[in-house]
């Protein structure tokens, strides 16, 4: 308790050891503990063996022997942000198909497919977002030839070789207007592929399966039977509010399924219906005006409505391929309190919505997205309110280890930045 370091010392002691759980306690900063509870000034986080062991005011944080960090006046110190429904790890240059794992169009397998085996740690997509903030992602296909998009994966973004948390931790299926794409150009088709998926995959769980009758791949069939047996969540993609009422009908028939509602821009027309079926939602967090016809509710105050309901929401970056906006999107909730007539959140409120329930949502909840006795040591300190767009990371952890926030991104920016307007670009020089 004796040995006071500035922020920046610690951090180049920090990367200076081996990979390794890093204990420390970092006090008189802000602490967002991201369980919904407003910011504590003048507090203290204290980490141990790559676990948070204490989060909340300085005051009473325990005695503790190692290096208490002093940081600098204005920052903050949060969990790490939790980005789902994305693409990390699959791809790194969309246009080019031999880098991109997020559709398999021509595939026989669609329930099957398990983005586990693909994912790539030494991606730059994974580099960008561990800078920006996010620690943890739940990552998924973006389509298949089905209205099944396969088995999506629980990861972190920590530089080593072994990103997977968790693998097959979900499915994924397209109703609206994409799933009727799929299934033949009508939503009465998606629903009655869904059916009768779930049908033929009961008869596989019950040892029935026939293959000359059924329409799925016994792989597909097997891979849905935990879904049909609720040992796996099913995400439903799902914009519009007859289609959302469309499958909380299915919760009531197929008991057994662990849904989660994806996009859901209407939402706040069903509110009260999802939060009596206790159905969560991962929800986009910019759809102002409608992009499709299914969303010609959209509203940005979509998401402070459904909360207000009851219901247990998660915000998705409206892109996939780019969560890094989700501290973005969680300000602007933030800031639709103060517009009259608009619905949004408390500042507690909205960053849970980037941390802890994402979190719980996907399985992890306690033990990622917010800072508690027994969670990860999943920390980042900012330099300033994480929920301001000008904030950035100036230090993450990920398990309680410090992670290198170096990228592609990172790189172009150092090497241009002192480079006198009346040169050629550096590429030129020989």
């Amino acid at each position: 308790m004796k040995r006071f370091l500035t922020l920046a010392a610690s951090a180049l002691a920090l990367a200076a050891t081996p990979a390794a759980a890093q204990t420390m306690a970092i006090t008189g900063v802000n602490v967002a503990k991201g369980d919904g509870s407003e910011p504590i000034e003048n507090g203290a986080v204290v980490v141990e063996n790559g676990k948070v062991t204490y989060a909340g005011p300085a005051s009473g944080m325990p005695e503790v022997a190692m290096p208490l960090v002093e940081a600098p006046p204005g920052t903050w110190v949060t969990p790490g942000l939790f980005a789902t429904v994305t693409t990390l790890g699959l791809w790194d240059v969309g246009a080019v198909s031999e880098s991109n794992d997020t559709r398999a169009g021509d595939s026989p397998f669609n329930a099957a497919l398990d983005v586990s085996r693909a994912i790539n740690p030494d991606s730059q997509h994974i580099k960008i977002h561990r800078a920006a903030g996010v620690t943890r992602a739940a990552t998924l296909m973006g389509s298949t030839g089905s209205i099944f998009g396969g088995q999506g994966a629980l990861i972190d973004l920590g530089a080593d070789p072994d990103p997977v948390t968790e693998a097959r931790a979900f499915q994924t299926v397209q109703l609206g207007e994409a799933g009727a794409r799929l299934a033949g150009g009508s939503r009465v088709a998606s629903y009655a592929e869904f059916a009768n998926a779930l049908r033929e995959a009961r008869e596989a769980a019950n040892g029935r399966w026939d293959a000359e009758s059924a329409m799925l791949t016994r792989a597909d069939a097997e891979a849905l039977v935990p879904v049909v047996t609720g040992r796996q969540k099913l995400y439903v993609m799902v914009e519009r509010a007859a289609d959302i009422r469309g499958v909380l009908d299915l919760k009531r028939e197929y008991r057994a399924l662990d849904l989660v509602l994806v996009g859901a821009s209407e939402g706040w027309m069903v509110a009260p219906e999802i939060a009596a079926a206790g159905v969560p939602v991962i929800a986009d967090g910019l759809d102002d005006l409608p992009s499709s016809f299914e969303q010609l509710g959209s509203t940005q105050s979509n998401i402070g409505r459904m909360v207000a309901a009851g219901v247990k929401v998660g915000i998705n970056a409206s892109a996939m391929e780019n969560p890094r906006n989700l501290n973005q999107y969680a300000g602007n909730l933030v800031a639709l309190t103060r517009i009259p007539g608009a619905d949004g959140l408390s500042w507690g409120q909205a960053f849970a919505a980037i941390s802890s329930v994402p979190a719980e949502i996907s399985g992890l909840g306690g033990r990622a997205g917010v800072l508690k006795p027994g969670a990860a040591g999943d920390i980042v300190i900012w330099d300033g309110d994480p929920l301001e767009v000008g904030s950035v990371p100036t230090q993450v952890y990920i398990d309680g280890v410090a992670q290198p926030l170096e990228n592609h991104q990172s790189r172009l920016r150092d090497r241009y930045r002192d480079l006198d307007e009346s040169d050629l670009p550096k590429a030129y020089d020989w």
